[in-house]
């Protein structure tokens, strides 16, 4: 087994609560995100595809909840516009000191500033792409429409935002059949049944996802336009608003 293969959740836990992206974390979580998440390793490269074609030149695209940088690195390799610059933001020391490690040993086209810094403390300014990729779930609910809305006040006009989620369901029957669908997928990876749970006890209070109208209502009250669902599996789905 390698060390960097998610594990963190093989064994009986005493406590299960207050999931922490900590160092055991960013060691295993390319291959954890990977298997948890049903699509992620195309959600990531379809950022790159859609940066692409909204990044306008001279402007700012900003990732919030960077984690490892992937959504970064991706966007860099396809950005063409001229005189951008990617600001990759993150409040967990370990993951960005492992992203800067990452970043400066592969390094691709449009730079790339990674900063330790909360994304509610984050200053958008000129921005023709902003990327929240699976990170306004782990927000306090209270706290998700003033970040949406300080995100849409400074974004050029045609930028767009682009989000990742896991949602929830109104229909108990669909929540039900939503999630067991996914523990289907966990267990295609091979997740055991004990990790499976644990990990979902760990998150219970963490991951706080939101329905999709809920998801829509927020970026229409923010004044962004033509919302498009473009990629779902599951209860994970992505995102994009347009300024």
């Amino acid at each position: 087994m390698s060390d960097h293969q998610d594990r963190l959740f093989a064994k009986n836990r005493a406590v299960t609560s207050g999931f922490r992206f900590d160092e055991k974390v960013v060691r295993v979580f390319p291959d954890m995100i990977s298997r948890s998440v049903p699509g992620y390793e195309l959600v990531v490269p379809m950022i790159g595809m859609l940066a692409r074609r909204y990044a306008q030149p001279g402007s700012k695209i900003y990732d919030l909840g960077c984690s490892l940088g992937a959504a970064s690195q991706a966007m860099a390799a396809a950005v063409r516009a001229e005189g951008v610059e990617i600001i990759a933001v993150d409040n967990a020391a370990a993951m960005v000191a492992q992203c800067r490690q990452h970043m400066a040993e592969h390094s691709v086209g449009t730079p790339i500033e990674v900063r330790l810094e909360n994304m509610l403390d984050t200053v958008i300014e000129d921005a023709s792409v902003v990327v929240l990729n699976f990170t306004l779930q782990f927000l306090d609910r209270g706290q998700r429409q003033a970040l949406v809305d300080r995100v849409a006040e400074g974004m050029r006009s045609g930028g767009a935002l682009l989000i990742s989620e896991k949602i929830c369901f109104d229909d108990p029957v669909e929540h039900q059949d939503q999630t067991a669908w996914h523990h289907d997928f966990k267990r295609t990876q091979g997740y055991s049944d004990l990790e499976i749970a644990q990990k979902r006890n760990a998150l219970e209070d963490v991951l706080q996802p939101d329905t999709e109208a809920r998801h829509i209502e927020r970026l229409q009250q923010a004044g962004l336009v033509r919302v498009r669902r473009w990629f779902q599996c599951f209860s994970f789905a992505s995102y994009v608003a347009f300024r």
